[in-house]
This record gives C-alpha cells, sequence and structure tokens, in this order.
C-alpha cells in the first residue's frame, strides 16, 4: 500500500459506508488475529487506507467498533438459527434439531468471531466507561436465544417434549451446545460420539 494515498472521501450521504467498512475491517482484524487486543484504531485505518481520526466521525472508541462487530455478529448467528428453523420444515423437534445444528456451524465456520462473542469483551471494566457501550451490550444476543427458547416452548407446545420450563431448557441447552462449538475444536482427538448433539437434545429438551 502507497502510504502517499488516502481514501477517496465518500460521496456526500455515504458516510455509512464508511462505517460499515470500519466494522467489517474491525471484524477481519479480529478473525485474522484471534484476540480483540489486535482491533486497534490504527490497525483499522491501516487496513482501509485512511486516517485514524476519520474513525472518530463514526465511533468514539475502539470499545464500539468491538461492540458494532459483536451487534453483527449475533445478528448473522440470529439469521442462521431462524433460516435453518424455517427450512427444517413443520415438525418442532426437527426445527430445533435443525436450530442446534446451525448454532454448531457458526461456532466452527467464525471460531475467533464466536469466541470474542461469549469472552465477555463488551462488559469488562474499560468497555463498561464508554458512553452508551453498557446499555447496548446488556442487550446483545437477546433475539438469537429467543430463537432457541421458542423452538423448545413448540416443541412442549407439540407434545413433543415433556419440559415444563422451556427458558430453563432452553438455557440448559445453550450452555450444551456452547461448550460443545467450543470444546470441539480444541480437541480434535478426542472420540466424540457421532450422535452426541442428538443426545443434549433428547437429555436436556426432549427428556427421553
Amino acid at each position: 500500500m502507497d502510504g502517499n494515498k488516502k481514501r477517496a472521501r465518500n460521496p456526500r450521504g455515504e458516510g455509512q459506508r464508511l462505517r460499515r467498512d470500519i466494522v467489517r475491517a474491525a471484524a477481519d482484524l479480529l478473525d485474522e488475529s484471534g484476540n480483540e487486543q489486535a482491533v486497534t484504531l490504527r490497525a483499522i485505518a491501516r487496513k482501509i487506507d485512511i486516517t485514524p481520526p476519520s474513525i472518530y466521525m463514526h465511533f468514539p472508541d475502539r470499545h464500539s467498533i468491538l461492540l458494532a462487530v459483536l451487534q453483527e455478529a449475533f445478528a448473522a448467528l440470529e439469521e442462521r438459527l431462524r433460516s435453518a428453523r424455517e427450512q427444517a420444515g413443520p415438525a418442532p423437534v426437527a426445527q430445533l434439531k435443525a436450530v442446534c445444528v446451525a448454532y454448531i456451524e457458526f461456532g466452527a465456520r467464525w471460531p475467533q468471531r464466536y469466541r470474542a462473542m461469549f469472552k465477555g469483551v463488551w462488559d469488562h471494566a474499560e468497555a463498561l466507561k464508554a458512553p452508551g457501550v453498557a446499555d447496548d451490550a446488556a442487550m446483545i444476543g437477546n433475539d438469537a436465544f429467543d430463537i432457541l427458547v421458542s423452538t423448545v416452548s413448540a416443541c412442549s407446545e407439540a407434545e413433543g417434549s415433556t419440559s415444563t420450563d422451556s427458558f430453563e431448557d432452553a438455557t440448559a441447552l445453550w450452555v450444551a451446545l456452547h461448550g460443545l462449538a467450543e470444546l470441539r475444536p480444541r480437541a480434535p482427538l478426542f472420540p466424540w460420539p457421532p450422535h452426541l448433539l442428538d443426545t443434549l437434545i433428547d437429555r436436556l429438551v426432549l427428556h427421553d
């Protein structure tokens, strides 16, 4: 990259494009490094060929950028889960299994971003001092989790489950899914049972 060249200024009304570029560059840095500390204003600026001060027109600090990355990641997860449920057909149990498979596949496709989503990068002491970050972070991921809860609830209503507390069972299932998404890539030599996901669903939700 020629250090004397700067990114062309966005035409009037296209400031949102630069904002999207900043978030995309931060997400790429996170994916490449696996460490949110690598997501700095200077690194972002170099990646999209702008000056660091240009970032302040859209974000007050790096914590706000990281939060935007995580918000987009959770939105992508929500869309994957919703799409999997819709494509699974009308049977609630089939929908639940499709949602769980989609969750695991998301973690496998974006391992570094997935870890950042649940690492608590948005709620450590320094980040909470950033204006607006704490309030936005408190709601992050709720929509994706609601898909899991509503799908578990549908299984119960269709008598595909003996669950009496959909929220608790969905929480237990999420904990299990998260553990599987984290552990399986880190322990490839472990003899993972081929039908482990079905076993988790059966025992935690369907109570077979």
